[in-house]
C-alpha cells in the first residue's frame, strides 16, 4: 500500500503506477482527497489516494502460508528439546528441595539465641515547600504565553505584507494595480486596492469585500498581531461617508432623549456605525442587538454601561 500526491487524480493514479512498475488496471485505488482550486488562490488542495497491486491479496496469502508451514516445522523439531530441559529442571528441583529440608532439620536441632534488638524509627521527612515566588512567576510565564502575542514593528510588517500579497493578485483574473499597504496608525495597516477591475472586488452589497476583508484580517491580525482597515475603489470611503450623514439625526436623538438605536445594517455599515458611535459617546453603552429576522442594529442608553 502507497499513499500518493498530485496536482490531479490522473497525475496521482500515474505515480501510482509508476511506483507499483504495473499498468492502472492492475491497482487498487482508494481517494483520499479530491483535488480544489481554492478561492482567488488560497486554500488549494491536492489530489491524495491509496493505492496497491490487485494482486497483493494473494502474495499475502502465500507469505501466510510459508510461515505457517514454517512454523510447524520448527514446532516438530524443537519440541523433544523442550522435553529434555523440562525433565532436567524438575530434578534440579527436586534436589535443591532435599538440601532444604536437611537445612531446616538441622535448624529445629541447634536453635541459636538471639538478642532483642529494639527497632529504630526512621528520622522524619521533612517536606520542602516550593516557594511561592517561583508559583507565581511560572504562572506569570505560561499566562503570557498562553494570552499575549509578541509585538512586531509595523514598518517591517508591512514589507512583508506588501510583497506577499502583490504575489498573490498577481495570479488573479482582475485587472489590478500594485496593491498598497501603509500604516494606518501604530496598530492597523492600510490596504488599497485599486485598478480597472478593483469594482469587481466589492461585489453586489459588498459580499466579496466582506469576504476578502474576513481573510485579509486573519492573516495579519494572527501572523503580525494588527488590524487592518481595506479600501477598495473608495468603497470603505463612500460606506464612511454615507453612514456620518445617517448618524446626524441618530446623534441628535441620543442628546434630547439619552438614548437611541439605528435602523437594520448590513456588516460593513453596522461595523462603521458602531466604531463612530462609542467614538461620540464613550461613557454610554453602545452595542449591537439583532433583530427577530436576524438584521443588525446599535442601541446607545444609559442603562448598561460597560465598567457597571
Amino acid at each position: 500500500m502507497i499513499k500518493v500526491e498530485a496536482n490531479t487524480l490522473q497525475e496521482a493514479f500515474s505515480r501510482a503506477a509508476s511506483e507499483l512498475s504495473c499498468s492502472v488496471t492492475e491497482i487498487d485505488i482508494e481517494v483520499i482527497q479530491h483535488p480544489s482550486s481554492g478561492f482567488l488562490g488560497m486554500f488549494k488542495k491536492t489530489a491524495i489516494i491509496q493505492a496497491k497491486r490487485s494482486n497483493e491479496k494473494n502474495e499475502v496469502k502465500q507469505n501466510q502460508k510459508y510461515h505457517r508451514e514454517n512454523r510447524d516445522n520448527k514446532e516438530q523439531t524443537e519440541r523433544p528439546q523442550r522435553e529434555d530441559k523440562r525433565r532436567s529442571r524438575n530434578n534440579r528441583k527436586n534436589r535443591n528441595k532435599h538440601t532444604d529440608d536437611k537445612k531446616e532439620q538441622k535448624t529445629h536441632q541447634e536453635p541459636k539465641e538471639q538478642k532483642a534488638v529494639a527497632p529504630v524509627a526512621p528520622a522524619p521527612v521533612k517536606k520542602e515547600e516550593p516557594k511561592k515566588e517561583i508559583v507565581r512567576d511560572v504562572a506569570k510565564t505560561i499566562f503570557d504565553d498562553a494570552f499575549h502575542k509578541p509585538k512586531i514593528d509595523i514598518k517591517e510588517a508591512i514589507l512583508e505584507i506588501r510583497e506577499n500579497i502583490n504575489k498573490l493578485f498577481i495570479h488573479s483574473c482582475f485587472e489590478l494595480e500594485v496593491i498598497k499597504v501603509d500604516v494606518f496608525d501604530e496598530n492597523t495597516v492600510l490596504l488599497e486596492f485599486s485598478g480597472e477591475d478593483s469594482a469587481l472586488l466589492i461585489g453586489k452589497e459588498g459580499y466579496r469585500y466582506k469576504a476578502l476583508s474576513y481573510l485579509l484580517y486573519n492573516w495579519i491580525n494572527l501572523k503580525y498581531n494588527l488590524n487592518i482597515r481595506l479600501e477598495i475603489a473608495e468603497f470603505l470611503k463612500n460606506q464612511e461617508e454615507m453612514i456620518d450623514k445617517y448618524l446626524v439625526s441618530v446623534i441628535e436623538r441620543v442628546n434630547n432623549n439619552g438614548r437611541a438605536q439605528t435602523k437594520i445594517l448590513d456588516g460593513v455599515l453596522v461595523k462603521i456605525a458602531l466604531e463612530a458611535l462609542r467614538k461620540e459617546f464613550p461613557s454610554k453603552y453602545v452595542g449591537i442587538k439583532s433583530g427577530r429576522d436576524g438584521g443588525k442594529f446599535i442601541v446607545i442608553n444609559d442603562f448598561n454601561r460597560k465598567n457597571s
